[in-house]
């Protein structure tokens, strides 16, 4: 079954944001079934946040950002119920938070290094390991990118006192969704537009536009030979593979989320999704 958060103020319907994947779902003859984010969110609340799911069966979410032990609290509430995820979470972990995935992907991601918490002296440490030069800041789990210039990118990592405003910035936006540590990556100089690719089960299943990018396609022949391998390693069952393509001519990943937290581009069609998605068991 399709688990989608439930809306706030009708708490028995698919939130707005997710009802039209929940609509194709359903006719694809899939079963659907909402949980209430905010309790999901809430310490002790989780049981309340499962209630309306029926028992039995296995599921795939998807739905809002959830934090890692915030999903593993979630999978161990529908273990009560009988109702296993497809995805578990400790592949949730390795796919939505960068130190589970990098590893895999190392050669064809930026160079990146990072702390465990927001220490001055840890950021300090791993802005020195990567050298200098530009580089890019963010979390395990999401950067400020909309906020480039004053969260995001460091012009010299040389200059410590600039790239440590840059880190308290960028911390001060997260509050108190910061995930795990200070993220540090080599600058790279791409010249496309970012595509989001979707797997299952280590199989690329639909190309298309970047959710902050919804407009602009990418190009149609991303070159997924060097990925797919690496993704197939991985093997994670729902993932999406952001990648863009860089100033040499070689397509790089940018990101690697959880599928069932990645949000879909506008100008992708809710039942083209899931129509992907069915092309392989999930």
């Amino acid at each position: 079954m399709l688990l989608v958060p439930a809306d706030p103020l009708r708490p028995r319907r698919p939130d707005e944001h997710f009802k039209a994947e929940a609509v194709a779902a359903r006719e694809a003859g899939l079963d659907v079934a909402v949980v209430d984010h905010d309790a999901l969110t809430r310490p002790g609340r989780v049981d309340e946040a499962v209630a309306l799911v029926p028992a039995g069966g296995e599921a795939v979410y998807r739905g809002w950002m959830l934090r890692s032990e915030q999903y593993a609290a979630l999978a161990e509430a529908l273990a009560r119920r009988g109702v296993t995820l497809r995805t578990s979470p400790e592949q949730y972990r390795r796919a939505h938070e960068m130190p589970g995935w990098y590893g895999a992907v190392v050669a064809l991601t930026p160079t990146s290094v990072w702390t465990r918490g927001d220490l001055r002296a840890d950021f300090d440490r791993v802005r020195v390991e990567l050298g200098t030069g530009p580089a890019v800041l963010r979390d395990y789990t999401k950067s400020m990118k909309h906020h480039w210039y004053e969260a995001a990118f460091i012009p010299d990592l040389a200059d410590g006192e600039t790239a440590w405003k840059v880190a308290s910035r960028l911390r001060h936006l997260r509050e108190d969704d910061f995930v795990g540590g200070f993220v540090l990556r080599r600058y790279e100089r791409f010249i496309s537009a970012e595509a989001r690719t979707w797997w299952v089960n280590g199989v690329c299943v639909l190309v298309g536009a970047h959710p902050d990018t919804p407009n602009d396609v990418p190009h149609l022949d991303v070159d997924l030979d060097a990925v797919t391998p690496v993704i197939a390693a991985l093997g994670l069952p729902f993932t999406t593979v952001d990648l863009a393509l860089r100033d040499d001519g070689v397509w790089r990943i940018i990101e690697i989320g959880d599928g069932q937290v990645s949000d879909r581009p506008t100008t992708t069609e809710p039942s083209t999704l899931i129509t992907a998605l069915l092309t392989r068991t999930l």
